[in-house]
């Protein structure tokens, strides 16, 4: 083979290095905008985790406080609501799925009334089974209470039967409510032993008091600022 084939011109020569060069300068780009990139949202995450933990730490000591002013108000109650445990007996199931929703009144308050337009109170309570199994309270332990826990808010999201049960009570006092499955948690969840079981409630409404309620908003909002900022 004829070896001049092989042979570039000067103008040949030159065409290649300027696109070596070329070819060089892109590479360097690319990696120094992929460095750049990496470091970027290495900060960014450092910067997203540092929001993170100190939100962490303001829910925690906020909670903190809220738990301790929650255990000075139980105090208050504690003697009052363990006096209710002996209202929790047996009931017939097939009865209490079939009439409906069922309030009394075990002792009428003297505070706000609840109504559809006004939920804000709090609450500490009893929940039982047919059986008298109960399947949650607001003690730190149904058989041995010592203390009750945080009360419950009635803007919470709770279940159709308590929210249309309490409706007509005062802050103050204390219904008994028993709730149809289909008010209650109906095929969503096994509870009782079962799916579609009535429950029955003791509902204590109280008011907490001003500090309570200021804390209590002021760690919801803490809670939302953290939502928010570990999605990002």
């Amino acid at each position: 083979m004829d070896q001049s084939y092989l042979k570039t011109s000067w103008k040949q020569r030159l065409a290649i290095i300027a696109i070596a060069v070329l070819l060089l300068g892109i590479t360097v780009a690319t990696y120094i905008g992929l460095v750049i990139s990496n470091n970027a949202s290495k900060s960014s995450s450092s910067t997203d985790t540092s929001k993170t933990d100190e939100i962490y730490q303001r829910y925690t000591a906020k909670s903190e406080e809220l738990n301790s002013l929650a255990s000075s108000i139980a105090s208050n109650y504690f003697d009052a609501m363990k006096g209710y445990k002996s209202n929790v007996k047996g009931y017939n199931e097939e009865s209490a799925n079939n009439s409906g929703l069922q309030k009394e009144d075990i002792k009428v308050g003297d505070g706000t009334e609840v109504t559809e337009e006004w939920k804000d109170y709090y609450a500490y309570y009893i929940g039982y089974c047919a059986d008298e199994s109960v399947f949650d309270s607001s003690f730190d332990s149904f058989e041995n209470p010592t203390t009750l826990k945080s009360p419950i808010s009635g803007n919470k999201s709770l279940i159709a039967g308590w929210s249309q049960g309490v409706l007509g009570m005062k802050v103050g006092g204390v219904r008994q409510i028993t709730i149809p499955g289909e008010l209650a948690y109906g095929e969503t969840r096994e509870i009782c032993g079962g799916t579609n079981k009535p429950l029955r409630f003791i509902i204590m409404a109280i008011e907490p008091g001003e500090d309570y309620r200021k804390l209590n908003s002021e760690l919801e909002e803490i809670i939302a600022e953290y939502s928010a900022a570990s999605s990002k």
